[in-house]
């Protein structure tokens, strides 16, 4: 079982939808060289409070790299739960992951990936 869980903050700087989209993809490949089996990506909700533009944009791209099988599972903040088939698979692939403070807060400014 690997370790690693990778980290990648798309909200920092507050870019555009199409800067973050690119970062998502380079953050993707880097992770993937890495041999970090999960990622966990910070794309915020939105500083409105009603929700951004990025948050959208980045899971609608994961879910098409899903359809892809260029990642193999996405798990949404607000369903990283231990009740959630895709949440028990990550544990298997990276035990960090058990102690991940958003485990179970129902974070919508989250998002990961397992590679």
């Amino acid at each position: 079982m690997g370790t690693k869980l990778g980290t990648a903050n798309l909200e920092a700087g507050y870019p555009t939808v199409a800067e973050a989209l690119k970062h998502l993809n380079f953050e993707i490949r880097h992770a993937k060289a890495a041999g970090c089996p999960v990622l966990k990506i910070i794309h915020g909700y939105g500083s409105t409070g009603t929700g951004g533009k990025i948050r959208p944009a980045v899971r609608k791209r994961l879910w098409e790299m899903q359809a892809k099988s260029q990642v193999k599972a996405v798990i949404l903040g607000e369903d990283f739960s231990i009740f959630n088939d895709s949440t028990r698979l990550a544990f298997q692939l990276c035990g960090a992951l058990r102690r991940d403070p958003d485990l179970e807060r129902r974070n919508q400014g989250i998002t990961l990936v397992i590679l």
